[in-house]
């Protein structure tokens, strides 16, 4: 029966949706902790978690509508209405779980997202401020005529 392949399937994407929390709170942490070095490694490690869990959603996509004929329902039915059309309660209450919790995961995994880009505009933005401030002066001339930096560029003042 294609249902116990459906929900080992299920299964399989909610533990995905785990790890990918895990590598945005990881992320989360070394915005956080200013640890910039590696965020490259663990960006590309959410991406990784997301192309799992785009083919994952395929073959669940894939599936499902082979369960949903198997039960008489429209090939597109969504896993809400695989719940609601289940022929035995325990399959409708199973798959009310996997639903619940991925809809619980997907919402944690959005405010992780939103949080961590808040983050990086937050770093960006400090990195313009701190560049721009590290900028030489403009010069100007003192009363005897001769050109000197403006306060705060002495730093680059130096011969190289």
């Amino acid at each position: 029966m294609a249902i116990h392949d459906l929900s080992a399937q299920l299964w399989h994407e909610r533990e995905l949706l785990d790890l990918l929390t895990f590598k945005l709170e990881e992320e989360q942490l070394l915005l956080t902790s200013g640890k910039t070095r590696w965020l490259s490694h663990a960006t590309r490690e959410v991406e990784q978690v997301l192309e799992r869990l785009s083919a994952a959603g395929l073959a669940r996509a894939v599936t499902a509508a082979a369960v949903a004929h198997e039960w008489g329902l429209p090939d597109e039915s969504t896993l809400k209405d695989l719940a609601a059309g289940a022929p035995d309660a325990p399959w409708a209450e199973l798959l009310s779980a996997h639903l619940k919790a991925m809809t619980d995961q997907t919402s944690l995994i959005r405010q992780l997202r939103d949080a961590n880009a808040q983050f990086l505009r937050a770093a960006s933005r400090s990195t313009q401020e701190t560049l721009a401030e590290t900028q030489p002066g403009a010069k100007t001339y003192d009363s005897h005529g001769r050109s000197e930096r403006l306060a705060g560029a002495r730093f680059f003042d130096q011969d190289l």
